[in-house]
């Protein structure tokens, strides 16, 4: 009996069913592929963030289009060779300047942003710090948006929180763990020659006027970090420091005087550090009559603060100013 051969319409139905399973088959495995892909895929992990202004805030890993605020930040990530896409307009100090003309968008001013500029670039993160404080909720509704401004009351260390954060942003915590360690290093060596230095005061001129800085002041690291003691009890409070006069400073009679000139960090016209401080009450006092009136840097101590490049050689400046 010769074999039943199937009709030539059942045939192809078969053919045509065993096709579809087989395509079916391979578009699961295609698709399993792209979804473990995607789980992999750093641009879709994120990490939460805690911040000095709100909630934690739920931020993308290696953003690529980031706009910074708070140019200790840009210093930073400079340092770290993460690329900004956008900063405010401002007179940069040499130190950040470079970083600042790679950046392609201008978001604004420093306390004043450009939401329109902003939300037509839509970023991928925004970061801003205590002069931009009053526009994080508006920034918060074009972008995740997190306020990394230091505390001055534990200035270093919410500078390594600071820096800690970045790291995790950028999946750079291993680089960020290593330049900590350089700057406990330095900040161990220069509090050890800074021992016998005696007292210090950190100054501000502006405009002609005086203001003192303190522990617990924006300018508090000589004090905390370096022990350089106090000449003078100086009110923390805000960001101008306290107003004093000459008279100030004849009567307390620091052994180094640290001068940051905000006139020249700013660009504003007038008489600078230098002019301000010529006169007898202050030629009087020991720091000038040892040497130790110490003009120190001023768009990076007034204008930048704290970054991973900035801090080092801060220290750097007062160590060897007041040794």
């Amino acid at each position: 009996m010769e074999p039943r051969v199937a009709p030539a319409r059942t045939r192809g139905i078969a053919a045509a069913a065993t096709a579809l399973a087989l395509l079916l088959g391979m578009t699961a495995c295609s698709t399993g592929a792209d979804a473990a892909k995607t789980d992999k895929d750093p641009q879709g992990e994120t990490v939460t963030v805690e911040q000095a202004q709100g909630e934690p805030v739920e931020v993308p890993v290696n953003p690529e289009k980031v706009f910074t605020f708070d140019l200790g930040v840009l210093d930073s990530l400079d340092a770290l060779d993460v690329e900004v896409a956008g900063v405010p307009e401002a007179v940069y100090p040499e130190e950040v300047k470079e970083a600042a003309e790679a950046a392609s968008v201008k978001i604004g001013s420093m306390k004043e942003p450009d939401f329109e500029k902003i939300n037509a670039e839509q970023p991928d993160l925004i970061i801003i710090s205590g002069r931009a404080a009053d526009s994080y909720d508006e920034l918060s509704k074009i972008a995740p948006t997190v306020n990394l401004a230091l505390d001055n009351k534990d200035l270093y260390g919410s500078f390594k929180k600071q820096t800690e954060t970045l790291g995790k942003i950028f999946d750079k915590e291993a680089e960020v763990a290593d330049e900590l360690k350089e700057i406990d290093e330095k900040i161990a060596d220069g509090k050890e020659e800074l021992k016998d230095a005696g007292s210090a005061l950190v100054v501000m001129t502006s405009a002609g006027e005086l203001t003192a800085y303190g522990t617990g002041s924006r300018f508090d690291f000589p004090f905390s970090l370096l022990g350089l003691k106090e000449a003078a009890p100086v009110k923390a409070e805000g960001p101008h420091g306290q107003s004093i006069s000459f008279e100030f400073l004849a009567e307390h009679n620091p052994d180094t005087l640290l001068v940051v000139d905000r006139d020249s960090a700013t660009g504003e016209s007038g008489a600078n550090a230098k002019a301000t401080l010529d006169n007898d009450l202050v030629k009087n006092t020991n720091a000038a009559k040892n040497d130790k009136i110490v003009y120190l840097d001023s768009g990076q101590w007034y204008l930048v603060g704290l970054g991973l490049d900035s801090l080092p050689e801060m220290i750097d400046q007062v160590v060897e100013g007041a040794k």
